[in-house]
């Protein structure tokens, strides 16, 4: 229980900035083009409903995208699907689906959306009857309900706004109603591009999106392109931020039901409709190669090594190496490897033993753990494991067998070591008020907990004879045995913000030596 309440905090106090920037993005792609965010605007005083023929929906047409941010190429993911259709209260309808899911590590601290949607809609005229939004944003879900069967809407919601665009081919102004708020966004199609795709290459038009809100949230430059054949397939999303570059990119395209097509009359059409893309020309991979630099906003290189001397009550107990060791490809994903290996042990019973160690496998842009393995040969043997971390649908795996749901970004020990480097970990002026703490999921033995990273103000600590400005974080993880040792970390106040000393109990870590060795 504890723990669930832990869990609700870190993802309420997780879905702040993230979720104001990449929740707009996902509203956009939603109403094809990313038009608009959750949290609408205004209601205008005329709204004037389209006269456009409804859109046709194509029942078992279930859409794919792979969304990016900047140089982060798997920020998350998105899809949109025409389910099925029958009746609703006697009305001809269609069931209409949607969901966004965010993973890897796309900031500083791990902000996260998770959030669903069906609608129901009147195959006649394209309008909801039913709307049900889904957050899973904490520990319960958030559900909201709209019901137009009894008071009918003449606005579109998000999700058959989006075929309502398709049907018009990127043009038009639309009123739409999200939140209780009515606003309208207007489309105007323009150049003609060319657009590759895992899906295969396209002919489209890009269209243009104007709305007072997407000013006022600091978005320019907002972009959709539809396919050029009778579809209308919205094929790429783009708009620009002070973040960087939001692009969400078709992935796949399935029609599971024969694509059969919902029009104004009840009449399926057997001949399925299917996107024509042009084939994608073959082209040469990109040969893979090995060790490349890591981004220049990391605040580590390939190659650091960092090595930590070990004492309990004073006594020393062993050196300790830890390295950002190679770059390769492992499992077919880009990796990172990172070890942290015991390459001295002086004689005596000691907790350590030579080689014993931590190595892991993570994201060489977002950090994000892939894989960890702990082995030990000393006292500490009863911690070894191997956890295969899947961050697209929020899963560990531990040992290759039990399969354990996780937050999608939880991190693993090594993974959150270089990870809090590239934190914001500004105090709070007020130490009462502690509005800085950061919240991070971390899987530890067999089950994630929500560790609580509280940073202080300067200090100054006495390392090799030298003393060195740095930065204490205490850290709280949920777990009582570990809370009572009181773990701390102290970072250094440069760019490189390296781990200079970490305490636990009696067990204490000293930085003695960093170099850096490159990768053979």
């Amino acid at each position: 229980m504890e723990n669930s309440k832990n869990y609700k905090t870190y993802r309420k106090n997780h879905l702040t900035v993230f979720r104001q920037i990449f929740g707009l993005f996902f509203a956009l792609t939603i109403i094809a083009g990313f038009l608009v965010l959750f949290d609408g605007v205004s209601a205008q005083n005329t709204i004037t409903v389209p006269t456009a023929a409804p859109s046709a929906f194509r029942v078992g047409e279930r859409l794919t995208y792979n969304v990016s941010l900047d140089k982060f190429k798997n920020a998350g993911y998105a899809e949109i699907y025409v389910v099925s259709r029958g009746k609703l209260a006697d009305r001809d309808a269609v069931e209409l689906s949607s969901k966004i899911k965010t993973n890897d590590l796309v900031s500083a601290a791990f902000y996260f959306l998770d959030q669903a949607r069906t609608t129901f809609a009147a195959s006649e005229s394209g309008l909801p009857l039913y709307v049900r939004k889904t957050e899973n944003g904490s520990v319960l879900p958030n559900e909201t309900i709209n019901n137009y069967l009894l008071a009918p809407t003449v606005n579109y919601d998000l999700l058959t706004l989006i075929y309502q665009a398709r049907n018009t081919g990127g043009n038009g102004t639309f009123a739409m109603q999200e939140n209780e708020k009515i606003y309208s966004v207007n489309l105007q199609s323009g150049v003609s591009e060319k657009i590759r795709t895992d899906v295969g290459e396209f002919d489209t038009i890009a269209s243009t999106v104007q709305s007072e809100y997407l000013t006022e949230k600091g978005l320019t430059d907002a972009r959709i392109n539809f396919s050029a054949d009778d579809q209308k397939i919205p094929v790429l999303f783009r708009f620009k931020t002070a973040k960087g570059e939001f692009r969400a990119t078709l992935a796949s395209i399935q029609n599971l039901d024969g694509g059969a097509v919902v029009t104004p009359t009840p009449i399926v059409i057997q001949t399925p409709l299917r996107p024509t893309a042009t084939p994608a020309p073959i082209v040469t991979p990109t040969p893979y190669i090995e060790n490349q630099p890591l981004l220049s906003e990391l605040p580590f290189v390939l190659g650091e090594t960092l090595d930590y001397q070990f004492t309990s009550a004073g006594q020393n107990i062993g050196t300790v190496r830890l390295q950002a060791k190679e770059r390769k490809k492992i499992n077919g994903q880009d990796s990172l490897l990172i070890d942290a290996v015991v390459t001295n042990v002086p004689s005596g019973n000691r907790p350590f033993a030579l080689n014993d160690g931590i190595k892991a496998n993570i994201n060489p842009d977002t950090l994000a753990p892939q894989q960890i393995e702990l082995k030990f040969n000393g006292a500490l043997n009863t911690l070894n494991q191997a956890v295969r971390f899947d961050q697209r649908s929020g899963a560990a795996f531990l040992n290759g067998v039990n399969k354990i749901d996780v937050p999608v970004g939880t991190h693993s020990l090594l993974s959150l070591i270089y990870a809090i480097r590239s934190f914001n970990l500004k105090p709070s002026k007020d130490p009462s008020n502690p509005v800085n703490d950061t919240r991070v999921s971390v899987f530890w033995d067999k089950q994630p907990y929500v560790f609580t990273l509280r940073p202080s103000t300067g200090d100054i600590l006495n390392l090799r004879g030298e003393k060195v400005s740095a930065q204490q974080i205490s850290v709280n993880t949920g777990n009582p045995q570990l809370d009572a040792l009181g773990l701390r970390l102290w970072l250094s106040n440069d760019d490189k913000r390296t781990p200079l000393r970490l305490t636990i109990g009696s067990f204490q870590a000293d930085l003695i030596a960093e170099s850096k060795i490159p990768p053979r």
